[in-house]
């Protein structure tokens, strides 16, 4: 009886480790282009990947219908460009969004200090999602 029970937990956690392995070499594509299409099924990630410099006080502010999507993690993440430590460099702000429903939405994300009243001259951009 032992023996079975070991066997068992064995072919379990192999299972557990290809599914794993597996989850994690599907791959989530990134978009930074607004005039893209996003086609997503329900259920999938994608990632916006827009460059930023938060140290200027600006960042990309993002608004979207949360009964059709998600925002992964509950907010972007951002990566500077170089591996040196350089003051006031750029580098990109990352928003994962997981898509939940199927139908047709759009996300806006403009780029603005958080503390300033939004102005034409922001820069905005628009992405359509197409979830199936």
């Amino acid at each position: 009886m032992k023996k079975l029970l070991i066997l068992d937990t064995a072919a379990l956690l192999a299972a557990l480790l290809i599914i794993c392995l597996l989850a994690g070499c599907v791959e989530v594509k990134t978009y930074s282009d607004s005039g893209q299409t996003i086609d997503i099924g329900a259920g999938q990630q994608f990632v916006i990947a827009l460059g930023s410099n938060p140290t200027t006080g600006y960042s990309w502010q993002e608004s979207y219908d949360e009964t059709m999507l998600e925002l992964v993690g509950g907010e972007p993440t951002y990566e500077e460009e170089t591996d040196e430590d350089i003051v006031g460099a750029g580098g990109v702000e990352y928003f994962r969004f997981k898509a939940l429903k199927e139908g047709e939405t759009e996300i806006t994300l403009v780029y603005k200090r958080t503390w300033e009243e939004p102005t034409p001259q922001d820069l905005t951009k628009v992405f359509t999602v197409n979830i199936d």
